[in-house]
């Protein structure tokens, strides 16, 4: 895989939420591959395992917040405490807007929160922009790996 072609981890227990994430970014012709993890405990198995779970660096990392096993800001804690994940980009794709919930996540060093919107056609262009961005525009730190 070219370095520009760096997999995408979307962190989604909502199988369609999932189906959404993928066709939305798909449709932006994001051609990266995607894995998904469907909680959190699945999230860091991937970033963090060494068997058959792990999945190469991530060049970005959209977490939803509500997530069995292991909540969203946990896995996010996580990320950040490692030096092996410190730097990655990860955006919070979540239906919350709960104050409080961006509040920490910002503490914990998230590098962006975007509410999903409830109407698709809005949901597919948040998530088109969130691709281009992330996937196009921004310059990711080196991959450590």
């Amino acid at each position: 895989m070219a370095e520009n072609q760096r997999v995408i981890l979307l962190v989604e227990d909502d199988p369609d939420h999932e189906v959404l994430t993928i066709r939305a970014l798909r449709k932006s012709n994001i051609v990266n591959e995607i894995k998904v993890a469907h909680d959190g405990e699945e999230a860091i198995a991937m970033l963090f395992g060494d068997g058959e779970n792990a999945i190469p660096t991530p060049q970005v990392i959209l977490l939803d917040l509500k997530l069995p096993k292991i909540e969203g800001l946990e896995v996010l804690r996580r990320i950040r405490e490692s030096e092996k994940t410190r730097m990655l980009p990860v955006v919070i794709l979540t239906s919350s807007d709960e104050e409080s919930d961006i509040v920490r996540s910002y503490k914990l060093g998230v590098n962006s929160y975007i509410r999903k919107p409830v109407n698709f056609s809005e949901f597919a262009e948040a998530t088109r922009q969130l691709g281009m961005y992330w996937l196009v525009l921004n310059e990711c730190p080196p991959n450590s790996n």
